[in-house]
């Protein structure tokens, strides 16, 4: 990552890594279940957990991989994660601060590597998804979860304002096409794919920032105050001129080494 992206990332989540650890839409769903199958279809005795913020996906693969490395831009949220999983009773799970653009592991050193809801922080995709593909294995998988990115121009504007407000170390959703490409180009090929909704309330996805009441209210406005079509096409729920939920569309893609 740039140096002044990676200092965003960590100045974002350095003081509210714990409460990533109990977010409902990161500890569970359908979405972490479908990884789940890719990956204990795959087998492998290694796995790799980038980003692992909560530590959640790191956990839920050591319930059948011998040894997980869990990893995190954010020293905060490698420690958020340690405790997690201890209190889980769970060993075999082995923590790592690093940077997704410089995987301080050998070539070819894990059969799955996993990457769950964190890649709209990259400032870009080919430096991470290369050195994906470097520390995977020949015939291993690359199990990734994110925001899909939107294809009608302002519908994506709209929703990246909104997440910065929220969030100003997000970057933005790429599109399918956009991972396809850059996984191509790095000899990664997609094998599977699917998108699903992931409600977001919106009391418990704002808080969970720690926005300023004085952000929070800005965010409210810039969303009551958009154009009908904007927030129908994300579900923006507004009850008595208050923003109730909206809904993400997350697209997961298992994509093998040639």
């Amino acid at each position: 990552m740039t140096d002044a992206q990676k200092t965003r990332v960590q100045a974002q989540f350095g003081g509210i890594a714990e409460a990533y650890v109990p977010s409902p839409g990161h500890a569970a769903g359908e979405d972490l279940n479908l990884l789940l199958r890719w990956g204990r279809a795959r087998g492998p005795a290694r796995v790799l957990d980038i980003a692992t913020g909560g530590g959640h996906t790191a956990l839920a693969f050591a319930g059948f991989t011998p040894i997980v490395v869990a990893t995190d831009l954010t020293p905060a949220m490698v420690r958020a994660a340690r405790q997690f999983i201890a209190g889980q009773g769970v060993a075999g799970v082995h923590f790592a601060a690093a940077d997704v653009d410089a995987l301080p592991f050998r070539d070819e050193s894990f059969g799955v590597v996993t990457c769950r809801i964190a890649a709209h922080h990259f400032p870009a995709l080919l430096p991470a998804v290369r050195q994906i593909a470097r520390v995977l294995r020949r015939g291993g998988s690359f199990l990734v979860e994110d925001i899909l990115g939107h294809d009608d121009d302002e519908m994506a504007a709209f929703i990246l304002e909104v997440e910065r407000r929220r969030d100003p170390s997000h970057v933005r959703a790429f599109r399918a096409l956009e991972w396809t490409a850059f996984l191509r180009a790095v000899g990664l090929t997609v094998m599977d794919e699917a998108v699903m909704d992931k409600v977001r309330p919106w009391e418990e996805w704002t808080s969970r920032a720690r926005m300023s009441p004085e952000a929070r209210a800005d965010l409210d406005r810039v969303v009551l105050e958009a154009p009908a079509r904007c927030r129908e096409a994300f579900r923006f729920q507004i009850a008595d001129d208050r923003v109730v939920s909206f809904t993400d569309r997350m697209l997961l893609l298992r994509a093998d080494k040639d």
